[in-house]
Parts: structure tokens; C-alpha cells; sequence
């Protein structure tokens, strides 16, 4: 985990409240290591701020993409810090901490047959750009779902409404880093998604679509295979204040792997999405 300045590259604005944002950070060096694990795995995510001291919190803001010292992230403007990030220029400097949190498990794609879903909600398609790249190059086959809003198109007759989601928020970019891409707007995208015949299924987005998501694989006898990236909100970051507690059932992580302890089983207990986190096997948070 590294601290430090980073050049801002560009901040593009990609529909009426997301933001792409690439800077030029120097103490990444994104190269894998000697275990072939990138410095940055797909569902982790960084601290950031662009100010001294108002507001207090630097902002958690999921990774997007990775190469080399470059590194960006997809936001959306939903308060004052985000609302800050939407203004700054090519050449002004951010802050950036990590990276942080325990990303999706690499490990439960590592063979040429893998076939692998990944299914993100509004916000929450920010860190499946990076997943869809990372597990496509350890040989995996890769499924996209995305699915949007309608009500910041309200204005736009629904036939125009996709046309204009796709060029928005970046399906074209994220078609390129998948073998096949759903995208679904003002409607439910996991009613696209059949859980048989994937070795594992990733989604970040709304809790209410995680969940539907989850009562799906399991009515399937998949459930063990979906994992989920949940979203807190977060004052350190690193699991010190544990602001973002969440309570869980049995499995926890023992050198970056799911495992599972009878003790543990039976009371459950509380989890940092931080730390822990962001991604939990679904069972673990809504097989209470």
C-alpha cells in the first residue's frame, strides 16, 4: 500500500454524473509479482482526496483500470468530495492511498475453461473493467452484464435510451475486455443472467440487485459460486475504525482465501468491508 501525490491525466465526463478519471501515480508499479498476482487486483479500491482539510474523509473510490504508473477510476458525483473530484484538470494533483481491501479471488478462474459472469449495477460497474481484463488474461471466458438507470434519461424516448447508455457509460471500452456484453437500461439485468454454467459469478452494484442476484444463484444450486463487492461508507480505509462493520456468517479470509471454521459457523460475526472486504462470498452476507 502506498500513500502519495499523483498527476492528474484526465477527468472526462462520460454521462450527466459519471466521471473518468486517470492520473499518472508514480509509486504504482502495476507489474505482477513473483506469485503472477497484479499489485492492483480487480474489486480493490483507493483512498483519495484532492484537498487539505474540508472536507475531513478522503473518499473510497474503486479502481477502474491499472497499467504501469497509470491508474483510474469511474465516479459518480453524489456528494461534496465527488463533486470536488468532477472539477479538477489535466496537471492538478490527488492524493491516493493503496490499494485497499481483498479483490476478487483470482484463484476460482486459474484454467482456460473458466467461465466466469460479472454482473454490475449503475456505480457499481466501475471495478468489472479490471476484472473483465485480469481474468481474460489468466485464459478465462468472460460474460459482461451491465445494467442502468433509466431516470437520468427521462427526457429520452426509451428506443433512443440504449443507444445512448452505451456510449455513455463506456460499453464500448468494456465490450473490448469481454467476450460478451449485456446491457440493460430502466429494466432488471439479472433477469439476463443464468447462473448454470459459470465457474464463478462476480456483481457490484445496488444491494437489492446483489441480493436478487443471490436468490437466484442459490434457487440454481449456485450460490457457492457468487461472490459480491459491497460498498460502505468508509472513514480510514484500512480497517482501523471500524466504521464500515458488517455483520457475517461463517467463512473468513485467511492468507487472501475463503475458508471456513465450525466455531465461527455458528455466531457469525463482523466483518470490515474494508479490510475484509470489499468482496465477501455471497453467503457470507445474505445467508444470515
Amino acid at each position: 500500500m502506498s500513500c502519495s501525490k499523483a498527476a492528474v491525466r484526465s477527468n472526462r465526463q462520460v454521462s450527466p454524473d459519471f466521471y473518468l478519471l486517470e492520473a499518472e501515480w508514480p509509486s504504482l508499479d502495476d507489474a505482477p509479482g513473483s506469485d503472477g498476482i497484479p499489485a492492483i487486483r480487480a474489486g480493490q479500491f483507493c483512498m483519495l482526496r484532492s484537498w487539505d482539510s474540508i472536507p475531513v474523509l478522503s473518499r473510497p473510490i474503486s479502481v477502474f483500470d491499472a497499467d504501469g504508473n497509470r491508474v483510474s477510476f469511474l465516479y459518480k458525483t453524489v456528494g461534496r468530495g465527488t463533486a470536488i473530484f468532477s472539477r479538477l484538470k489535466p496537471g492538478d494533483s490527488i492524493t491516493i492511498q493503496g490499494p485497499l481491501g481483498n479483490g476478487f479471488p483470482m484463484e476460482l478462474c486459474s484454467t482456460a475453461s473458466g467461465r466466469v459472469a460479472m454482473v454490475g449495477g449503475g456505480a457499481g460497474i466501475a471495478p468489472l473493467y479490471l476484472g473483465a481484463k485480469q481474468y481474460k488474461a489468466a485464459g478465462c471466458t468472460v460474460d459482461l452484464y451491465l445494467g442502468f438507470s433509466g431516470a437520468a434519461y427521462n427526457e429520452v424516448s426509451r428506443a433512443t435510451c440504449n443507444e445512448v447508455s452505451r456510449a455513455a457509460f463506456l460499453t464500448e471500452e468494456y465490450r473490448d475486455r469481454a467476450d460478451s456484453i449485456t446491457v440493460n437500461v430502466g429494466g432488471f439485468i439479472t433477469d439476463a443472467v443464468d447462473p448454470v454454467g459459470y465457474d464463478a459469478i462476480f456483481t457490484c452494484g445496488p444491494e437489492v440487485m446483489m441480493k436478487a442476484l443471490w436468490e437466484k444463484c442459490k434457487a440454481a444450486g449456485a450460490g457457492d459460486k457468487l461472490f459480491v463487492s459491497l460498498e460502505a461508507r468508509m472513514a480510514c480505509g484500512v480497517g482501523a475504525c471500524y466504521g464500515c462493520s458488517r455483520k457475517t456468517a461463517s467463512a473468513f479470509r485467511e492468507n487472501g482465501a475463503f475458508k471456513e471454521n465450525g466455531a465461527f459457523r455458528e455466531n457469525g460475526g463482523n466483518k470490515k468491508v474494508c479490510k475484509d472486504g470489499p468482496v465477501f462470498p455471497a453467503q457470507e452476507v445474505f445467508g444470515l
